[in-house]
């Protein structure tokens, strides 16, 4: 009874976090520069966020020398130099703060929650950090041996294999053939002085975007970040160009010691992140393979054919990439046949497009799985930067719903129709 009141108690919260906020963009100016603000007032909980995103500056920089962006993030988690790794965490511990550091392919992130009393305390730690980062030696080595002891053991994950694999395949010589965890070699060749100076790299003022919000007012906010920004300097705006995904179809076979075999396959998809059809992608993904059970992979794969436990396959929009992609295990014995029939369902996809049941069926899913997306503050105010990072209005995802929810079977097929690409599959393959 008890767990039940539970989580009744904490859905009535999201409901209300949902109902009661909205993100606005701001601005902070310092000297020359003006830094984007995501700011959502909360009223419901006494709580703070903060999220220093920088952009273009993820591991897509990292294709010199893999890894490299990862190890910088995991520094930055280890405190400060006069304190050290264990009584920084100690101050942070005993304020109930969270500070913590992580890269993605595009961005880097360092992120604050505390409760909103501890809201200045929290800010002079972050301060202390970038002031004076835990750049020893010793730190740094403990990094790379738990680095290299990660991927030493990924050795035996044939997932991890295949998917490895399977990027090096189809995204060849450019930042995407490799993990954001980088390589043995590579990690083993990364020295204090090259963390020290991809940080600098990384902390540059012109690719910074800010979201924040909780209890606290705009303006003081705005007065008490000031002090922070400042020891973050302009370095100039960077960009990148689109990665390309190669065109031509591709195999590689790796033999491991392994009781089944794991399939990974990927094709062009080609669209931009801010597609007007942006939406139709999304349900033609969520047909084709990124709805488990239901989905045309998993039914054909798993239900009629019983060739594999699992079977999924999506279509990935980013800014820097957009493929198709897909995964299954299957019996050393099925391997070829498991290969065959993905091929030929993505054929049949494109050929005939969808159903109007699956079309139903993905509308009521698509518009019934929408709040659940948003469930922290933390989570919308992330959400609220990738809607601006990637030019959309902060209500896009209630407009997206709504031309979903007019989406006509015709108007989808066509869309799958006119990609053709996607069944250019390239595979990799762990088997025995």
């Amino acid at each position: 009874m008890f767990k039940k009141f539970a989580f009744l108690t904490t859905l009535l919260i999201i409901l209300s976090q949902g109902t009661l906020m909205a993100a606005q963009l701001k601005d902070i100016k310092l000297q020359d520069t003006n830094i984007p603000v995501i700011f959502e007032k909360h009223k419901t909980l006494p709580i703070f966020n903060l999220q220093l995103i920088f952009q273009n500056s993820g591991y897509i920089n990292d294709q010199k020398t893999p890894g490299l962006t990862s190890l910088t993030a995991k520094l930055l988690n280890e405190g400060t130099k006069k304190l050290g790794s264990v009584n920084f965490a100690r101050e942070l511990e005993n304020k109930a703060i969270s500070i913590s550091t992580n890269s993605g392919f595009e961005t880097f992130v360092i992120e604050v929650s505390c409760l909103k009393d501890q809201y200045k305390n929290a800010l002079k730690l972050l301060k202390s950090l970038l002031d004076d980062p835990n750049f020893t030696k010793e730190t740094l080595e403990k990094l790379k041996t738990l680095q290299l002891s990660k991927l030493q053991q990924k050795q035996d994950d044939f997932d991890y294999v295949a998917s490895s694999n399977l990027n090096k395949l189809v995204y060849k010589n450019t930042p995407l053939q490799n993990s954001s965890l980088g390589t043995i070699e590579s990690i083993n060749k990364i020295k204090l002085k090259d963390i020290k100076e991809n940080l600098k790299a990384i902390l540059n003022l012109d690719n910074l975007l800010i979201a924040a919000g909780g209890d606290i007012i705009f303006s003081e906010l705005k007065e008490d970040l000031k002090p922070i920004l400042k020891t973050i300097k302009p370095n100039g705006k960077t960009n990148f160009e689109k990665i390309k995904i190669s065109k031509t179809k591709d195999e590689k076979i790796d033999i491991k010691q392994t009781q089944q075999s794991y399939i990974y396959f990927a094709s062009p998809f080609f669209i931009e992140s801010n597609s007007k059809d942006r939406y139709k992608a999304k349900v033609a993904s969520f047909i084709l393979g990124g709805s488990g059970f239901g989905s045309r992979l998993m039914e054909e794969i798993r239900v009629k054919n019983g060739l594999a436990y699992s079977a999924y396959g999506y279509i990935t929009n980013k800014k820097s990439h957009s493929h198709f992609t897909g995964y299954l295990q299957t019996k050393i014995e099925n391997t070829n046949k498991a290969k065959k029939m993905v091929k030929n369902i993505v054929e049949e996809f494109v050929k005939n497009g969808v159903t109007k049941e699956e079309l139903e069926s993905a509308k009521k899913f698509l518009s019934g799985s929408e709040p659940l997306r948003s469930e922290t503050f933390s989570q919308r105010l992330n959400r609220a930067f990738m809607l601006h990072y990637e030019g959309f209005e902060f209500d896009y995802p209630k407009k997206e719903l709504e031309k979903i929810e007019k989406l006509t079977v015709e108007e989808l097929n066509s869309f799958i129709k006119n990609h053709t690409e996607i069944k250019n599959l390239s595979f990799s393959i762990v088997t025995k």
